[in-house]
């Protein structure tokens, strides 16, 4: 024991009482350290998670303002489906209803059924106001109350705030409106279904424009509202189809997209104006573009008077008759022209007329606004267009048939309306003579046949120029136009058989020589016929007009 003592640590040898005092504060110091330690470690956790905490809450709070955005959105996008189809499914119903099969009561119920679209239409605003306009001019269609219901849809177009289009101009362009323009008027000259046009003046040149903006609020609702439209059309079709109005929803389905690029809309405008600029004594005039983006376009400001204020007109010694020449030429040249393009909307609100006083061939231009849809028409489709319009020009009732089972796929049977629809003209009238003037009767025939919604978009389009030239209460009647027609028909149907024997070989062989002569003749008499007419109509307005200047002359 004495030498296991000796080899002992001091410690080991001390008193109880020291050895029970140092091992206590040797395990005090050692769980102080541990201890705080741990304080430590859990001090960091707690300020870890406190962190990732407040940054956890950052995040939902920033993800929180954002959706809010998206929630309501959504619950706008909840509401304007629900409208449109409550809408429906309450017409349905009225209409599946006895009340509604009742002839007696059927008035009432078109009359209730078209005041609640109405009210879903102005509600909705975004392309259904443009909707609205379209329908309220089926009256070849629909019932009475319906398009007379829809009729204040005309002018009751949106429009949008300053700060809207301040907000879109910093989103699309990056600079403020102030930035761009010396003034801009706040208030716009005009609003329409898609888009709104202030008056303003450059900053660089001072040059006096006219700028077209889009609603802003369109590029949120434009897909869900289509696809709205496009339902809606789809069970109205599958529940009635007398009223099938696919291609309505259709055709503002390739439309729109057009309609809502501004700047498609200033390379249709520039490309439309570079073409006529080429053409002798056109008096047609397109305001100039200066800039465009998809939303904005900024062009030259060219005014003008509407081209049915005849009180203008007259006071100005514009004839009548000559603006109703000019725009036959115009339109005819968009269709039948090489590389031009056909503008798909020219109804009163996109054509002006101005008094020039320049003593040139016309005293007047003709202003062309809103180039946002145009159409390309095939070669072929010209070349059988034309051959067809001759035909009707001519009362050639088997080429007509012909030539429409074409340009169309008309069948037998449905030739007496497709005839009626493109010349606007009863079929026993056209199986006549298509020149004559249309009697009130007779525009009623057409109307109500037209019930079964037969090439609807080709009946509107040439409706709207049909309109036009009536809008002028010309005095020489529709002979003239349609000698305008059958020279721009002629000469397309002669380009089309130069063409051919060309690719038969030289047109030296006595063989083409006198298929070549022969086309040329034809082409030469409608040319000649014309002529002679215009001299015809400008000796009547000299005598008319002992003092008017000659450069007046057709």
């Amino acid at each position: 024991m004495k030498a296991l003592r000796s080899i002992t640590p001091n410690y080991y040898r001390a008193p109880r009482s020291c050895l029970y005092s140092n091992n206590y504060l040797l395990g005090s110091r050692l769980f102080s350290t541990a201890y705080a330690t741990e304080i430590a470690r859990r001090t960091q956790k707690k300020l870890l998670k406190r962190r990732i905490f407040w940054a956890v809450g950052a995040a939902v709070g920033a993800g929180a303002i954002t959706l809010w955005d998206d929630v309501q959105h959504a619950a706008e996008a909840v509401q304007r489906s629900s409208r449109v189809l409550q809408a429906l499914v309450t017409n349905m119903y009225e209409y599946e209803g006895d009340e509604g099969r009742r002839q007696a009561n059927l008035k009432a119920c078109h009359q209730r059924c078209a005041d609640r679209t109405l009210r879903v239409l102005e509600k909705n605003g975004s392309i259904y106001i443009k909707l609205g306009q379209h329908l309220s001019s089926m009256n070849y269609l629909l019932p009475l109350e319906w398009t007379q219901t829809f009729v204040p849809l005309q002018d009751k177009c949106p429009v949008s705030t300053y700060e809207a289009i301040e907000a879109m101009f910093i989103a699309d362009t990056g600079q403020l409106i102030s930035s761009l323009f010396d003034d801009f008027d706040q208030v716009p000259i005009g609003a329409a279904s898609l888009a709104q046009v202030h008056l303003a003046t450059m900053k660089d040149t001072g040059l006096r424009v006219a700028v077209k903006v889009q609603h802003p609020a369109l590029q949120e609702w434009v897909p869900l509202d289509l696809a709205l439209t496009r339902f809606t059309f789809a069970m109205l079709k599958y529940f009635f189809p007398a009223y099938d109005l696919d291609w309505l929803s259709n055709e503002m389905e390739q439309s729109l997209p057009q309609e809502l690029n501004f700047a498609l809309e200033g390379s249709n405008a520039r490309r439309t104006r570079r073409h006529f600029s080429l053409i002798r004594d056109c008096p047609l005039v397109i305001p100039d573009v200066i800039w465009g983006r998809k939303r904005i376009l900024v062009m030259e400001y060219i005014a003008g008077h509407r081209i049915d204020d005849l009180t203008y007109l007259d006071a100005s010694r514009i004839d009548r008759d000559e603006v109703s020449a000019a725009l036959a030429r115009i339109f005819n040249e968009m269709i039948f022209g090489d590389n031009c393009s056909l503008h798909c909307d020219p109804h009163g609100g996109n054509i002006a007329l101005r008094y020039n006083g320049l003593g040139r061939r016309h005293n007047f231009d003709i202003i062309l606004y809103d180039h946002g849809l145009y159409r390309e028409i095939p070669l072929q489709l010209k070349r059988d267009y034309a051959k067809l319009w001759l035909a009707v020009i001519d009362a050639d009732e088997n080429s007509m048939r012909k030539y429409a089972h074409r340009v169309a796929g008309i069948l037998d049977e449905q030739f007496p309306l497709f005839a009626s629809a493109i010349t606007g003209r009863d079929y026993r009238a056209v199986s006549r003579s298509v020149v004559s003037a249309r009697s009130k009767e007779e525009k009623k025939v057409i109307s109500d046949a037209m019930g079964e919604g037969l090439l609807q978009q080709l009946v509107q389009l040439l409706g709207q120029a049909r309109s036009l030239d009536e809008s002028l209460k010309t005095r020489a009647g529709p002979v003239r136009n349609f000698m305008i027609l059958a020279r721009y028909c002629s000469r397309t149907i002669f380009q089309e058989q130069v063409e051919v024997i060309r690719s038969q070989g030289s047109t030296l062989w006595p063989r083409n020589m006198f298929r070549l002569f022969a086309a040329w003749t034809s082409y030469v008499r409608v040319e000649a016929k014309l002529v002679i007419y215009e001299w015809y109509i400008f000796v009547r307005r000299i005598a008319r007009f002992p003092g008017f200047s000659s450069s007046a002359r057709a």
